[in-house]
């Protein structure tokens, strides 16, 4: 059996290098002589602390520069590609301050080799060009692409002067090929023909005045060949560990040859190899070797060859790591469990998806901030601690949670990522996370110890244990259609450019923006996204899961991602960012998991844009305003969103309700941006206002942490931070401190009623479009920007006889006719939750400016088993009086019993 696998495999190796050249980018193998960018930055002030210049060739991924002096001059060097054309920059700041808010691009079109110097100053968009004494200029070759018979496809930067024939030259690991002719197209492209086809199993490359080029090959990955051939449906690729031995398995269908090497340690290019194990390749791709022993805690990675190749590689389905990510650990994840782990379960287990009230939280934003009185700043084990206080006695971090009354806790990428450096955590640094490393490790520097592999497992089940434990669900946002490298990533490594799209030409998709976008639709890539989703939910105990551009990855994919997931774990809730992206799909027949296809996607909810901008106004024009903060004539698209209906969707469990998240400005930055006439007064209203209507409407309610407390993210020149994925702590984090004020206590207790009331009421929460026309209906006849819904009770556990909600926008009060009956005024301008605040008999409502009003008829409005508990935390204002003339408002403060 043995010997026919190995047969076979060797034999099907001449299938799949047939055009296997298509899984590099489109670049020389070598040139005559470097291409050289430099690129002088000055400043008037002379201060270049912490600048340095972000340099990208256009189309490839971007990196770091930094300026060195070079005869008192401040000068970024990059080696550029031969081939390349332009080359993006900004020069920016570590935290992302950049000099000039733009994306520059610098032509270098004519450039064949040598230096060329680019001259930049601060404050002054473009840049001044200057050639280098060495430089050469003219003519040079772009792209090289094999059309699968006897021709090659050559692009070029402009007119080939002199003899056609004798231009190109074509070589191949024998030697030189026979070029029959040359002959010219439109716009620079030729034609070079050549004696006979190119054998499938070669590579192959051009030479153009004594530049060599890698030929790009027609994509097979994408064949339904390759995808019957060497699609693998196990499960049980990776490090497989029992006490008596260890059994590695990797898919690697294009490899000449595998090895395991383990190490010592987790620390790369530390020279302590212990062994190398050489693996055998076996059905459908996949390699194995089995070492007897005890493996727990031991250092490995993959040494994989192809095309004369040889690289080294961190496993795919590695469990843990050691430092930053570079060697996978073999290890006995039971020794991980902290103690009662198997009775460990999702709290809100059994609950619909609309019951759900989800927090957007940064690990470090909760605990960073001097004030949050948290020991365990910036890691995974902060998010554990209890009784935390600032010096005023206000609950902080996981108190502060629970008190509000959130179910779900959605945290930002905590698995391995690249932006951060794991040894240099003495060094301050941030960032969002959404580079992925290692798709099934958690972030090491989240962790106590990144060194030891099985530390940041612990600490990371600790935590979720200890949010169950408190009533808490755990999101985990995922972002599986890009990674931080394409190039560098481990499944490319071990079999070059699978996992990402390349298009015809050889260059990676880049409808993330992030340089590379995944290839979903093929059949292992969705096996490991698939694979990766499971092993979250059953390992870590994750109740959801949120998807970073989920548009550029396909239905299927999604749809087997929800199935297999919710055949353990039916409670876990889906919900991600559909936007339309431009990418292309390698394979036909596809559809992307875009807000236009979700009804392709019947347990997936998406974003919605729609309530967002209606609310606030755009997300990107920050000067429009919206519908809290005086636009007009926008009372339509506000009623199909408060029914969880907008033109995309056909359900309310597909909506995601909000109006901030960690993208863009906060919510109060954006109020401020939008209306600056406006006193911090009405601002604060227009923000109560936003909350009420998102936290009302039908759908899923979303907001990020710290909306609740007027959050905001300003620099060091006090400007807002639109963008704060590598801002500093001092910008990301929240200050709790703010809660000793009465403004920001009174918002907060503002949200902790909405929460409250939405719990209490499931005519707030139904989950079939059906339900919602037929309880839910916008109320006629209301002065220009009043809305108004009357919504009856008598389903989904409705204790009410029917809700009545005004939304009034404008900036002087409204007088609304109510249905016949008895109202209690539950949510107002100044408060809000399920006692009632007054009681209405005379068959109107008077709404306050800027404000909401939701009123409740009949029997058990206010619901008292659906009240959240009471938590002793809080030191507040409260604002309570009135006066035959109008409301007259006290403070009036309390301190909890403890």
């Amino acid at each position: 059996m043995e010997k026919r696998i190995k047969a076979g495999f060797f034999a099907a190796m001449m299938f799949m290098l047939t055009f296997f050249s298509v899984v590099r980018d489109v670049i020389p193998l070598q040139a005559a002589e470097d291409l050289t960018l430099k690129l002088h930055y000055h400043r008037a002030d002379g201060n270049y602390m912490d600048w340095d210049v972000w340099l990208w060739e256009e189309g490839g991924d971007g990196g770091a520069y930094a300026f060195e002096d070079e005869n008192g001059e401040m000068v970024a060097t990059k080696v550029v590609t031969p081939g390349t054309t332009s080359v993006g920059f900004i020069v920016r700041t570590s935290d992302w301050t950049k000099d000039i808010d733009a994306d520059q691009f610098i032509d270098i079109a004519e450039m064949v080799s040598g230096t060329v110097h680019i001259y930049v100053e601060s404050g002054v968009e473009g840049y001044t060009k200057e050639y280098g004494e060495d430089a050469v200029t003219g003519t040079k070759l772009v792209k090289a692409r094999y059309d699968g018979e006897t021709a090659i496809e050559v692009s070029m930067t402009g007119e080939i002067k002199g003899d056609l024939a004798a231009a190109f030259q074509v070589k191949g690991a024998a030697g030189e090929i026979d070029v029959t002719g040359v002959t010219g197209k439109e716009k620079n492209a030729y034609r070079v023909t050549l004696k006979e086809p190119l054998e499938n199993t070669k590579s192959y490359t051009i030479i153009y005045e004594g530049n060599e080029y890698k030929i790009v090959m027609p994509n097979i990955y994408s064949t339904e060949k390759f995808e019957k051939e060497y699609t693998y449906t196990g499960k049980d690729l990776g490090a497989v560990w029992t006490k008596e031995k260890t059994t590695f398995k990797v898919w690697a269908p294009t490899a000449e040859m595998v090895k395991v090497n383990l190490y010592q340690e987790g620390t790369p290019d530390v020279n302590d190899l212990t062994e190398q194990l050489e693996m055998q390749p076996g059905e459908n791709g996949v390699w194995t070797v089995e070492r007897t022993g005890d493996l727990n805690g031991v250092y490995y990675t993959y040494e994989v060859t192809v095309a004369e190749e040889t690289v080294e590689a961190c496993d795919p389905y590695a469990r843990t790591t050691g430092v930053n990510g570079q060697r996978a650990m073999v290890l006995d994840l039971s020794s991980t469990n902290p103690e009662g782990w198997e009775e460990d379960a999702d709290p809100n287990a059994g609950a619909a998806v609309t019951d759900a009230f989800i927090y957007e939280l940064h690990v470090r934003d909760l605990s960073m901030d001097e004030s949050s009185g948290i020991q365990n700043a910036g890691k995974f084990l902060g998010l554990t601690e209890t009784g935390t206080k600032t010096l005023g006695g206000v609950a902080t971090g996981l108190d502060h949670m629970k008190e509000l009354g959130i179910t779900h806790l959605h945290l930002l990428p905590f698995y391995d990522y690249g932006s951060v450096d794991e040894t240099k955590l003495d060094k301050p640094q941030f960032n969002w996370g959404y580079d992925p490393v290692n798709y099934n490790v958690p972030e090491g520097s989240y962790s106590t110890d990144p060194y030891h592999g099985e530390v940041r497992v612990k600490e990371l089940k600790q935590t979720v244990q200890a949010l169950h434990r408190n009533g808490i669900s755990v999101v985990m946002d995922v972002v599986y259609n890009h990674v931080h490298n394409a190039g560098e990533f481990c499944f490319n490594r071990i079999v070059p450019g699978y996992f990402s799209r390349i298009d015809e030409d050889g260059k990676y998709a880049n409808g993330s923006g992030c340089g590379n976008d995944t290839a979903s639709e093929r059949s292992m890539v969705k096996k490991y996204i698939v694979d990766s989703v499971c092993y979250w939910a059953d390992e870590y105990h994750i109740d959801g899961f949120r998807f970073d551009l989920v548009g550029l990855l396909d239905t299927d994919t999604i749809n087997e991602i929800v199935t297999e997931v919710h055949k353990n774990h039916p409670n876990v809730i889906f919900y991600g960012e559909g936007w339309t992206l431009d990418t292309e799909v390698t394979k036909e027949g596809y559809l992307l998991a875009t807000q236009t296809n979700s009804r392709e996607t019947p347990g997936f909810a998406y974003f919605s844009d729609n309530i967002r901008d209606v609310i606030k106004g755009h997300v990107f024009y920050t000067d429009e305003r919206g519908y809290v903060t005086g636009a007009t004539g926008l009372e339509e698209e506000v009623e199909k969103c408060f029914m969880g209906l907008p033109e995309w969707c056909e359900s309310p469990t597909q909506t995601v309700n909000y109006v901030s998240c960690h993208d863009n400005l906060t919510l109060m930055d954006r109020i401020a941006r939008g209306t600056p006439e406006a006193k911090r007064e009405d601002r604060i209203k227009m923000n109560n206002l936003a909350a009420a209507i998102y936290m009302t409407s039908q759908g899923i309610p979303f907001l990020q942490a710290g909306e609740e407390m007027l959050r905001t993210k300003v620099d060091s020149n006090g400007g807002f931070v639109e963008n704060s994925y590598a801002s500093p702590d001092k910008v990301n984090s929240i200050k709790w401190a703010t809660l000793e004020e009465e403004e920001y206590a009174k918002v907060f207790e503002y949200y902790k009623g909405l929460i409250a009331f939405r719990k209490a009421h499931g005519a707030l929460r139904f989950t079939d479009a059906e339900e919602v026309r037929e309880h839910v209906a916008a109320v006629d006849g209301l002065e220009p920007n009043v809305t108004a819904f009357a919504i009856q009770g008598g389903a989904n556990g409705e204790t009410a006889e029917e809700l009545f909600v005004i939304f009034n926008p404008n900036t002087e009060e409204t007088w609304v006719q109510l249905p016949e009956g008895t109202w209690n005024v539950c949510i107002n301008e100044e408060q809000a939750g399920t006692d009632p605040i007054e009681t209405i008999t005379t068959g109107t409502a008077k709404v306050s400016p800027i404000s909401a009003m939701v009123l409740v008829k009949g029997e058990g409005e206010a619901a008292e088993t659906a009240k959240p508990e009471k938590n002793n935390f809080r030191t507040v204002g409260i604002v309570a009086a009135v006066a035959a003339v109008g409301a007259v408002i006290v403070g009036i403060f309390h301190k909890r019993k403890k």
